[in-house]
């Protein structure tokens, strides 16, 4: 895997650091601005809201300049919204800081995922992908631990103020490592968002917001379950999450190949095993062992999801992969802030403390349902998953006048024209 791969990692780990950071450091907010914890809550939903309005805004606003440009700056955004963040002398200006810091979340990963495809040759681009990913589930195992530690040793500024630092240091490493990548030819406001309505990239959107939302609507309660269920002391529950973000490594691990494989398949076999593993959480977390190895299983597979996820509303998007890849990261905020949502009407009707794992089941089994019913619809249709470059623009091969692919070039158009982006990966199909 090239070096740049290693650059848009170190960027993904600072912003999983932020994004999730933010919950554990709550109380001590709280304390310092004279708020109350529940209210310190609207911190989180100030990232996620920044997220959903970042995503598509500011990737189609930077849709014709240059990838690498583009990536640089959306980490200065990310940069100076931490640094807002830890300066920011009232309740109300930190909301701001964190409005700003997510803006650029959903963009950086939507323009990275189609850079991390262009680096490698057709057959990896998948792994590629989640390879910049890793940093994400890193971020969750070392980055949140580390960093909530730090703010609660050293004040809570201190942890945006060491976010911040990773973010120039990411943006060191963008511009050293990444190749001069430019916009592609045909992009334009119109021609994004009528990408963006296509059938099938709706569909995995909507797969994205219902799939995810069943993680989500358990690891929103974790703790909670930890203690009152399974009976792990409070001190316990960092470690528990940790396992969580083991789970999640493991599952970015296995997402690259599986999805370079067979893409479709990858995305229903992930969607089944989130559902079943989820309604055995409703009984393992009864026992501590078991409850353990669960949490490790819920993480693994639930990341699993994501590069073919991410994979199949680029493939669609043909004239927008860029946009279309940004708009599934405000998908994942909206699962995220739906399955919490969901399981907490569960927890509000006195179901018991793990009624949110399978309130959690059955959004997966409605993902997995949406997922099929497009599988169903996209079958027979002329094959049009792969994004290829466009003349003029070199990733490893010679350019000569027509579309490169892994290094070799092509001619030709695919059923939609030609296509804008980089070859991204072959849909796998089951049966």
């Amino acid at each position: 895997m090239p070096l740049a791969l290693l650059a848009l990692a170190i960027s993904a780990f600072g912003i999983g650091t932020t994004e999730f950071v933010m919950m554990g450091l709550l109380p001590d907010v709280a304390d310092d601005l004279g708020t109350s914890v529940p209210t310190a809550g609207y911190l989180v939903s100030a990232y996620a809201l920044g997220v959903v309005i970042g995503a598509p805004l500011l990737t189609a606003l930077g849709s014709r300049i240059p990838r690498k440009r583009m990536l640089v700056g959306l980490m200065a955004v990310f940069t100076v919204g931490n640094l807002a963040s830890a300066l920011a002398p009232t309740f109300g200006l930190l909301i701001a800081g964190r409005l700003l810091a997510g803006l650029p979340h959903g963009a950086f990963f939507g323009v990275g995922a189609v850079v991390a495809a262009r680096l490698v040759r057709e057959g990896r681009q998948a792994r590629a992908v989640a390879t910049m990913f890793l940093g994400l589930t890193v971020a969750n195992i070392i980055g949140v631990p580390a960093a909530t530690l730090l703010g609660q040793q050293l004040g809570w500024r201190a942890t945006f103020l060491v976010v911040a630092a990773i973010g120039l240091a990411a943006m060191a490493s963008l511009a050293r490592l990444i190749p001069p990548l430019p916009a592609e030819e045909r992009t334009g406001l119109v021609s994004e968002l009528r990408a963006l309505g296509n059938r099938q990239v709706l569909l995995g959107l909507l797969t994205t917001v219902f799939g995810f939302a069943g993680i989500f609507a358990v690891y929103s309660y974790l703790a909670s379950m930890m203690t009152e269920v399974t009976g792990f002391a409070a001190g316990s529950v960092p470690l528990v999450l940790a396992l969580f973000g083991i789970g999640m490594t493991l599952g970015a691990l296995a997402a690259g190949p599986l999805t370079d494989r067979a893409l479709r398949p990858t995305l229903y076999g992930s969607l089944a095993a989130l559902a079943l593993v989820l309604t055995a959480f409703h009984f393992t977390a009864q026992v501590k062992w078991a409850a353990l190895v669960t949490v490790v299983l819920i993480g693994a597979v639930g990341f699993l999801t994501t590069t073919p996820l991410q994979m199949l509303v680029m493939n669609k998007a043909q004239q927008a992969p860029t946009l279309a890849a940004a708009s599934n990261q405000s998908a994942f905020n909206l699962a995220n802030a739906g399955g919490a949502w969901a399981g907490g009407l569960a927890l509000a009707a006195g179901w018991g403390w793990t009624s949110p794992t399978l309130v959690g089941a059955v959004l997966a089994a409605l993902g997995l349902a949406v997922a099929v019913v497009a599988g169903l619809l996209d079958r027979g249709a002329h094959d049009s998953s792969r994004i290829v470059a466009r003349s003029g623009e070199n990733h490893g091969g010679e350019t000569r006048g027509g579309e490169i692919r892994g290094g070799a070039t092509h001619s030709g158009e695919t059923e939609a024209g030609p296509a804008a982006g980089a070859p991204v990966a072959a849909e796998g199909h089951a049966g």
